[in-house]
């Protein structure tokens, strides 16, 4: 590892002309591909083309003819006969046939087009008012053939539509204030496009009346649209606001435009390569250039930290760099190659973009690895010498004049004089920890990816406040023996008594099946009173029921909720929430009501839908992202065991990860904020920072107690460069990222809060819990072989702190010391 360390830091200070050639033809090579790209915004794609959940959906929504929808609403609270009168009635049916023209050339099947499916669509002008016409006899007539032209004929419609429970809580609200369009759509990739063009038709109306557009595909659809646009405004607020704090603490623009350089090269490189690859980007692998900034930041400020500490203009640049690439070469391959590793551990998870994604990012570490020992040293050696006048630690007054200093000797001195404090109160945080991790609820919502006020989000709250929901899924029934049993009427009747249990006690805002539209029909046949909206008594009745329905002017609608031979059902269910937990304690009770109240026949039952999708990618996700973390944690921890040559080491190592990991998770639950993949995904790069600062604290501890002969004698010197480095990597990336607050996406509010989080408490967990367990256990950690040293003086075992209670008096050793350099 000599050799290899000799050879490159070498190669680098010699040559530094080719290093720099050497790397700009890469970024360009690597930038060639880019022009290639292709996005994947379908989060469907979270799961394996194999999956039997999404094998299944998919087969059902061929079996069922079913198609994703968006949802438009129309919300008129501030007229006491809300959305029936004329002038907004006239709105609706002017959306509709605009609606109808959505219609896009298909990329797939030249000289076809794609886009809204007409013969599916639900609107007051496109559904059938179902009425008696005699006896036995049902006439079907399009509900609203025309916009009315009184208030009276609005009244009319609205009477119309109140008397059809089908219509009631999906069409209409109940209390008449609001009304929805559903639009299928042939693709549900379309759904931006879509909800583009209607928010440009709709504002041709003025604010007459409260517009939103909902829905799953929509939700889904914007945020693949929009999380590349946030990405074009967070990042450079990012980089312009780490590159200011860079030049506030190294006061050379020459210097703190490195830093900038590795992320750009690194982010370049890994992108160009995943393009060239043949992988699409994805909504999660877009975040990618978030983690590698901020881990190729790391080691760039490192190296740029600790040539501030170590520069002389007597010493020269080139000496100066060898010493510094000399020190920092093992630390940052340790930090390189054990997040490499963690990010690595994803490919074993079963979400295919996270796959791609942890790989990836791991070539992605490594890159910034070697940009790092390469370029740097080649950079500093191609700076003309006059442009590193004044600069310096010495040359800016010193370790004395340092504010930063003296705050990190004061915390350095509370950590060992106060040692055993330090670790009961890292005990009573890692018991409330625990208490919150308990309390963590895994969840995902679509429309809390926005920010509260986003317009989308504003209609998923209006349009499921007077709904039955605009989150889908399907509950598919299938008979194993026999046909037609969908046509008799105890099983119809056990379903319609299924879907009033679920509703009744708040599982489902509403559902409609087939027994549904027997009951209807059957009601309007009779005479059309309430009373006689019921399952008919025998099956031939039932077969009458659907006879009379498909005279209407959509028969084929029959055919979304039953199958042709009446062996399969699909009870569609409606959800007033997007959250994956709702989706969860539906299908338990559905389970549960099953198993208690067995089937007239022997059927099967299983689910299909967006909204069970998502609610399975959670359960995946959760998992794996969770088996992931486990099995990197392990690699990890073997991999700092045989680096450091101790297990003890080892797993002292590992302390700030633990905790780093505990304390943000029992935040999320303390807080009440659920775990959703955004969380899921960040969570690893705590493995990353939280060893990497760690190991430079630790490596740093071991060099210089070789020197000192005793951990007394060195805590004051690691509160000097070594706590320095790590403070400014924290106060530059965790500030840094602090912009992407500003996002309109809550995934980019969370990453920028997350790593925040993640910096500062694993910055503190390395700078105060480590000295504190090294001075209370330095008897353990530093009595092996390798620190038996001749002629060195050891502190007493019995007088934890005695060299530190001169803690000024090392100070002002430091300061020399920095001094004499």
């Amino acid at each position: 590892m000599r050799t290899l360390k000799a050879a490159l830091v070498n190669f680098a200070v010699d040559h530094p002309r080719w290093v720099a050639l050497g790397l700009l033809a890469s970024i360009v090579f690597f930038a060639t591909f880019f022009p290639n790209m292709t996005m994947d915004t379908d989060p469907e794609n979270m799961l394996e083309t194999t999956e039997p959940a999404r094998v299944f959906h998919n087969a059902a929504k061929k079996r069922f003819d079913l198609s994703d929808t968006i949802v438009v609403g129309v919300i008129k609270d501030n007229d006491p006969n809300g959305v029936f009168n004329p002038r907004t009635l006239a709105h609706v049916s002017e959306l509709t046939r605009f609606a109808t023209t959505l219609r896009y050339e298909d990329p797939k099947q030249p000289g076809k087009t794609t886009g809204v499916i007409e013969v599916d669509m639900v609107a007051p002008s496109v559904v059938d008012h179902l009425r008696q016409a005699g006896p036995g006899t049902i006439a079907f007539e399009w509900l609203m053939p025309r916009a009315p032209a009184t208030q009276a004929e609005a009244l009319a419609i609205r009477d119309k539509a109140m008397s059809n429970p089908l219509l009631v809580g999906q069409m209409v609200s109940a209390d008449g204030k609001a009304l929805c369009l559903y639009l299928p759509l042939t693709d549900k990739l379309l759904s931006y496009d879509v909800y583009t063009a209607l928010q440009g038709k709709i504002r041709e109306f003025g604010a007459t009346e409260d517009w939103h557009i909902a829905g799953l595909p929509v939700a889904e659809g914007a945020i693949g649209a929009e999380m590349f646009s946030e990405m074009v405004v967070a990042s450079p607020l990012t980089m312009a606001l780490i590159f200011g704090m860079l030049y506030a603490m190294f006061r050379k623009w020459s210097l703190v435009v490195l830093p900038m350089l590795i992320a750009t090269a690194t982010v370049a490189a890994t992108l160009g390569a995943m393009i060239a690859l043949g992988f699409p980007v994805h909504i999660l692998s877009s975040m990618l250039p978030i983690f590698l900034m901020s881990i190729s930041i790391c080691d760039s400020i490192h190296v740029l930290s600790e040539f501030f500490d170590v520069y002389t203009e007597e010493k020269g640049r080139k000496e100066s760099v060898k010493e510094v690439m000399n020190t920092l070469f093992m630390p940052m391959l340790y930090t390189s190659l054990t997040t490499a590793a963690g990010f690595f551990s994803f490919v074993t998870t079963d979400i295919p973009p996270a796959r791609v994604f942890g790989a990836f990012v791991g070539v992605g570490v490594m890159f910034a690895w070697i940009i790092t020992i390469l370029f740097v040293p080649a950079y500093i050696m191609l700076l003309p010498e006059r442009m590193l006048r004044n600069f310096g630690l010495t040359a800016q007054g010193g370790v004395r004049e340092s504010l930063l200093t003296r705050l990190l000797h004061g915390l350095g001195e509370f950590a060992c004089r106060r040692a055993k404090v330090v670790l009961a109160l890292f005990g009573v945080g890692i018991v409330a920890s625990i208490w919150g991790m308990s309390q963590i609820t895994i969840n995902d919502n679509y429309a809390k990816r926005f920010s509260v006020g986003h317009p989308i989000r504003e209609a998923d709250s209006a349009l499921n406040r007077h709904f039955g929901g605009t989150y889908t899924a399907s509950l598919v029934l299938e008979a194993k023996n026999g046909e037609e049993v969908f046509k008799r009427p105890d099983v119809l009747t056990y379903m319609a008594a299924m879907q009033a249990w679920l509703e009744g006690n708040g599982y489902i805002g509403k559902s409609t099946s087939l027994a549904d539209i027997v009951r209807k029909v059957h009601q309007e046949l009779v005479d059309g009173s309430p009373g006689n909206f019921r399952i008919p008594s025998s099956q031939g009745a039932v077969s009458e029921c659907v006879m009379q329905y498909q005279q209407s002017h959509k028969p084929h609608d029959i055919w979304h909720f039953v199958t042709p031979e009446f062996d399969s059902a699909n009870i569609f269910m409606q959800f007033q929430s997007g959250d994956s937990t709702r989706t969860e304690a539906a299908v338990k009770a559905i389970e549960g009501y099953i198993e208690r109240n067995k089937p007239p026949v022997d059927m099967s039952y299983r689910f299909a839908g967006l909204h069970y999708i998502n609610y399975i990618f959670q359960g995946k996700m959760f998992w794996g992202m969770l088996g992931s973390l486990a099995g990197s944690y392990v690699i990890v921890l073997l991999m700092m065991i045989v680096l450091f040559r101790s297990a003890l080491w080892g797993f002292l190592c590992m302390i700030p990860l633990t905790l780093t990991i505990l304390f943000i998770y029992g935040a999320l639950g303390f807080f009440g904020l659920d775990y959703d993949m955004p969380v899921a995904v960040l969570g690893a790069i705590s493995l990353g920072i939280a060893v990497d600062f760690a190991i430079h604290f630790l490596e740093r501890s071991r060099q210089i107690t070789s020197e000192t002969g005793s951990w007394e004698k060195t805590a004051p010197r690691m509160f000097g460069e070594p706590a320095r480095a790590i403070s400014r990597n924290v106060i530059i990336i965790a500030l840094g990222f602090l912009p992407m607050l500003v996002a309109a996406l809550v995934p980019y509010k969370t990453t920028g809060l997350l790593l925040f989080s993640i910096l500062t408490v694993s910055g503190l967990v390395t700078l105060v819990l480590l000295p504190a367990l090294l001075t209370v256990g330095r008897g353990w950690f530093f009595r092996a072989r390798r620190f038996s040293f001749s002629g060195a003086a050891k502190a007493p075992r019995d007088e934890p702190a005695l060299a530190l209670a001169r803690i000024g008096a090392a100070k002002r050793d430091a300061a020399d010391d920095a001094g004499r350099k």
